[in-house]
């Protein structure tokens, strides 16, 4: 349906259009302001569930692909002896295309976004630059999903930081000035380490000679399907070439340099994941920003440091990372417990929610050091099942909020009383996250903690304490908000409006889905995950 049509690049920068009508509207006209940037994201949402119909789930290959040469940057011809070059540049394209991995991320962000315009409605001010800001973040986050370059990945990765620096930094509680100050210096120094080891991949694993007519091409390129053949498929290429072979060679990455760069693209993205003790950042975000920020923080924002894990560490380091495994799997571990026992003790709940994440994203970590099948499928179950979860726990922390004016949860009690629609919802999201079955979170902790058990019984059992200790915690949260002696001012409070109830009944439905009917998610995953564990274990066993 979609062959010829520039799909991914519609549904990247369609909200660029939202943007050019947001800057002819007068910026005191909220209501037109609020109504043209949630249509700007309805626009993507649409377009993302027809790809998604439209998705080919019987191959492991990139679909939809789109590339033109972007940046061509000429050399000096220094290898002047070989009289046969022609040219000798770096070449950048821009690459996209999605998978069985990438695109429910696509469809992710697009569902949380729009959820959180609709959010949005409790804005005080300055709604203008708020929207501005939002919808570019939303063209960075799908720009990281779909980029095929690693220049081209880079510079979206970086598209959100500027956004969200400004979106907590202005829109915020409190110490939202130090929040965002701590979420740009963390994630800097994330984007730094990833900006160092794909120039180092860019000038040894995307050298590439090409002939041509008018004689011999030398290039860098920044394509990862470049850079994966030159690494694995191409016996002969220079990164692979020994001392014995070619003497001097400049391209050749030793067994140390891999090693090195697995690290610090395993640093770099556990920054953003975040893993145990890089997560200190994310606490103050959740805390601070604004209700709708978090949502797409925490639904879609941390999941970009799984997917660059999974999608550039994994997949270019196979046989390091699962040389790795067990030291993956121990992080996952420590941010499992680390997280759930923290939650427990936090009196705020926003802060029982950010502990939550950190907790929930070491599923992500067992799943992904399983290597194999299911747990990869487990891992990317969790990104999708977390990321509605959480969205839609911090949309119902934005609503109470809005009325009460704290997140205190020894000052909200009883609120089912006059919040049943609210506090209701609120039992159905902490039951997901707790892994009721028949949600969401159930399926995505079963086949993670299932796949680890294959290789690793002893981590998974520590593992699943979390588990329990998540019921605790998630429950105690939400039975004190919901019941018990209620305050005299908080009897009047009005259940949600309109615009609140719709984004609480969406995310709800997609939760249920996946709980009731996982295979709409894992008929896509399938074939692009069985191909990516042959990939893995095909390699790291030629690597071991």
């Amino acid at each position: 349906m979609f062959e010829n049509w520039p799909i991914l690049s519609m549904i990247a920068f369609s909200p660029l259009l939202g943007i050019l009508v947001l800057l002819f509207i007068p910026k005191h006209n909220g209501r037109a302001l609020k109504t043209v940037a949630i249509i700007a994201t309805l626009v993507p949402l649409l377009l993302s569930g027809l790809l998604y119909a439209d998705f080919k789930q019987d191959t492991d290959e990139m679909q939809y692909k789109e590339d033109v040469t972007w940046i061509k940057l000429p050399l000096n011809k220094e290898v002047g002896e070989i009289s046969s070059l022609n040219e000798f540049f770096y070449e950048f394209n821009y690459s996209l295309s999605v998978d069985g991995l990438s695109l429910p991320l696509v469809f992710l962000t697009a569902l949380v976004t729009a959820m959180a315009a609709l959010a949005s409605v409790h804005l005080k001010k300055r709604w203008k630059a708020f929207y501005i800001w939002f919808l570019l973040l939303e063209i960075g986050m799908f720009g990281v999903f779909m980029a095929r370059d690693l220049f081209l990945f880079f510079l979206f990765f970086e598209l959100t930081l500027i956004p969200m620096f400004f979106l907590i930094g202005i829109w915020g509680y409190t110490d939202r000035e130090k929040a965002a100050n701590k979420f740009l210096i963390y994630n800097g120094i994330g984007s730094a380490i990833m900006l160092l080891a794909f120039l180092i991949l860019v000038n040894t694993a995307g050298f590439t000679m090409q002939q041509t007519d008018q004689g011999t091409n030398f290039y860098y390129s920044g394509n990862v399907d470049v850079i994966a053949k030159n690494l694995f498929q191409d016996t002969e290429s220079f990164v692979n070439a020994t001392e014995e072979t070619i003497p001097d060679n400049p391209f050749y990455l030793s067994d140390t340099m891999k090693w090195t760069l697995f690290f610090m693209l395993l640093v770099a993205f556990g920054i953003k994941l975040p893993i145990f003790p890089f997560h200190t950042w994310m606490l103050r975000v959740h805390k601070e920003a604004h209700p709708s920020v978090v949502m797409i923080h925490s639904g879609i924002l941390l999941k970009m440091g799984a997917y660059g894990l999974i999608r550039f560490g994994i997949w270019l380091f196979p046989a390091q990372a699962k040389g790795w495994a067990v030291g993956l799997a121990v992080l996952g571990v420590i941010n499992i417990l680390y997280g759930a026992i923290l939650a427990f003790r936090q009196r705020d709940f926003k802060l029982i929610l950010a502990y939550s994440s950190i907790s929930h994203m070491g599923i992500v970590l067992l799943g992904i050091a399983a290597f194999n099948e299911i747990g990869l499928q487990g891992a990317i179950f969790q990104l999708i099942s977390h990321g509605l979860i959480s969205a839609l726990l911090f949309l119902i922390v934005g609503s109470l909020y809005e009325r009460t004016q704290t997140t205190e949860v020894g000052q909200l009690g009883g609120l089912a009383a006059s919040l049943p629609f609210i506090c209701g919802i609120l039992m159905i999201g902490g039951m997901a996250s707790l892994g009721l079955p028949l949600l969401s979170g159930f399926v995505s902790e079963f086949l993670a903690f299932l796949g680890l058990f294959d290789t690793m019984p002893a981590i998974t059992i520590v593992g699943t304490l979390g588990v329990i200790f998540t019921a605790v915690y998630v429950l105690r949260g939400i039975l004190k908000i919901s019941y018990g002696p209620i305050e005299e001012s908080f009897r009047s409070l009005k259940d949600a409006r309109l615009v609140e109830a719709v984004p609480m009944i969406a995310l709800v439905a997609f939760i249920v889905l996946l709980g009731v009917y996982p295979a709409v998610l894992s008929e896509t995953l399938h074939n692009t995950v069985s191909g990516f564990d042959q990939w893995i274990q095909s390699i790291a066993k030629v690597g071991g």
